[in-house]
């Protein structure tokens, strides 16, 4: 009669067993997600790092002839709102005479419906030279001068004159409204 009764009970013990073994190994599986969340975690970007990503400028706040600077990933984010004669003065250019030849209209983003503001140039306030800060309304052109080397740069932000190659970048920005923009 022992012998049946071991019989019986195996497979209970196995049930058991493999209870045992499946518990154990979700438990571990928990306890190493645990572990394993804040180190992956503090691999994201902060929170301070994310709210720089992009900035929103309200260009009903800046006056005719205004510049404004701002700070964006760093970098200073030129933003001017130009007078009908810089607007002239950057359309009437010969671009024969630049050396990174660029439309002023293309220089510009347009609004969701498709139209181009001309007043408003924003762009990234770095000489494209040696990274220096350009300073407004100064150099042989009326718009920007960078007195590390002496590059010139137009009413349109484009190189006229000096070591710069290229004209000053013009940043990923789109208008959130008439009046408001959104850098980055």
């Amino acid at each position: 009669m022992s012998d049946a009764m071991t019989k019986t009970d195996a497979p209970q013990d196995e049930t058991k067993r493999d209870f045992i073994f499946i518990a154990t190994g979700a438990v571990a599986a928990a306890g190493a997600a645990s572990l394993a969340w804040p180190l992956i975690a503090q691999m994201g970007k902060a929170a301070d790092t994310l709210a720089a990503g992009s900035i929103e400028i309200d260009l009903s706040r800046i006056d005719e002839g205004q510049q404004v600077k701002m700070l964006w990933r760093g970098k200073p984010v030129f933003v001017r709102h130009r007078t009908p004669a810089e607007i002239a003065e950057a359309e009437s250019t010969n671009l024969a005479d630049c050396p990174d030849p660029a439309e002023d209209s293309s220089r510009l983003i347009p609004k969701a419906d498709g139209s181009v503001d001309p007043r408003f140039l924003v762009m990234i306030g770095v000489c494209t030279h040696f990274g220096c800060i350009p300073l407004g309304e100064a150099g042989d052109f009326n718009g920007w001068y960078c007195p590390c080397h002496g590059s010139h740069y137009d009413t349109s932000g484009r190189v006229r004159k000096g070591p710069a190659p290229k004209n000053m970048e013009i940043p990923n920005y789109t208008y959130i409204s008439d009046t408001v923009i959104k850098v980055g």
